[in-house]
């Protein structure tokens, strides 16, 4: 059989939905599967993080050089900082047949499905807004008017989920964890991404079916 194909997996959702805990158990629980983009972004860098690792922290002027030198897959606005992807080590993993897991916003998700039609796209929700609502106010480290604001913009990021493929409710860690390997693993075997064996099959066959009839 051919050699798997790499694929672009977008995984986006509401701030405080758990989408970057999903995402750290997804590497850790399967090592080697799958390999995270890091983003450049213009906000600043939160305790614990680091360079290169969450992402490539950029100064405003950067990013938009950044930009103008079209290095970026896709980039948006939210919440007043710049959010970008890099081009190049994206491009990288793909040709040597990984699979890609981008940590987005809304709007870079729709940009990459342009750019990669057959990008995997999850989107990531609490059971409900009013867990979410609990879940930004238990952080602690944000003021009420940064959750109101943050509030406001889940409920615009809501109306783009029916442009998603799945939506992961992520009520229990582990099991939306599962979910999203299970999806992914499950989309490799369509057939829309399976062209190559496909093609390779039905020549084999038809020698063989050529051989019987002679």
């Amino acid at each position: 059989m051919t050699e798997k194909k790499g694929m672009v997996i977008v995984l986006s959702g509401f701030s405080g939905a758990g989408k970057g805990t999903i995402m750290k158990h997804l590497l850790s629980d399967y090592p080697g599967q799958y390999y995270l983009s890091v983003s450049a972004t213009t906000r600043q860098k939160r305790q614990g993080e680091e360079e290169g690792r969450e992402y490539f922290f950029k100064t405003r002027e950067e990013f938009e050089q950044m930009i103008r030198d079209h290095e970026l897959l896709e980039y948006a606005s939210f919440n007043q900082n710049y959010y970008g992807t890099p081009k190049a080590y994206v491009d990288k993993l793909l040709k040597e047949g990984k699979d890609v897991i981008l940590e987005i916003e809304v709007q870079g998700a729709l940009q990459i499905r342009k750019i990669f039609p057959q990008a995997l796209l999850l989107f990531v929700t609490p059971p409900s807004a009013s867990v979410l609502k609990e879940r930004l106010e238990g952080r602690g480290t944000e003021e009420p008017e940064v959750v109101a604001q943050r509030l406001a913009i889940a409920s615009r990021e809501s109306l783009l989920m029916e442009q998603y493929d799945y939506i992961i409710v992520n009520d229990d860690l582990d099991r939306a964890v599962e979910s999203v390997h299970n999806l992914i693993q499950a989309e490799h075997l369509r057939a829309m991404r399976s062209t190559d064996f496909i093609d390779e099959i039905q020549k084999e066959l038809a020698i063989f079916s050529k051989g019987e009839n002679e």
